[in-house]
């Protein structure tokens, strides 16, 4: 009965997690990386979904590297995040907009919160493997 319940509620958060990253993929978000956490929560109970996580992961990374590779792309992001800490409180605070309302804004900020998170996990990942990349050759002599 324990694994019945386990399988159902692995099924249940990795199809959420999996489904709110595949809305996130057109929205703002960390959608790869949520497809990817919600791909092994399934691939622990169902090993037929194991395939799928090697491809997603090597992307998600590649996704997340890149958006800390330059400058411009970081201080994009970090300036999306800021627009979606906006948007959650403008929707909480002002009745006349679309979906008003805390549920929506608070949505938003928790948005805004993933994306700053992981914009430092990524930018820790990166210096971490610059420095433990070997030193290029001297091509000067």
């Amino acid at each position: 009965m324990a694994r019945h319940v386990r399988r159902g509620v692995a099924l249940v958060v990795g199809a959420l997690l999996t489904l709110t990253g595949v809305a996130l993929l057109v929205l703002p978000g960390p959608g790869l990386l949520l497809v990817l956490a919600g791909l092994l929560v399934l691939a622990r109970e169902f090993p037929m979904v194991e395939r799928y996580v090697e491809p997603v992961q090597n992307a998600a990374m590649r996704a997340a590297e890149e958006s800390v590779s330059s400058p411009w792309r970081l201080a994009g992001s970090i300036l999306t995040a800021a627009a979606l800490f906006g948007a959650g409180v403008a929707w909480g605070v002002v009745d006349r907009l679309p979906f008003s309302g805390w549920s929506t804004g608070s949505g938003l900020i928790l948005s805004g919160c993933i994306l700053i998170g992981l914009l430092v996990w990524s930018h820790r990942r990166v210096k971490a493997a610059a420095l433990a990349a070997p030193p290029a050759p001297d091509d000067a002599r």
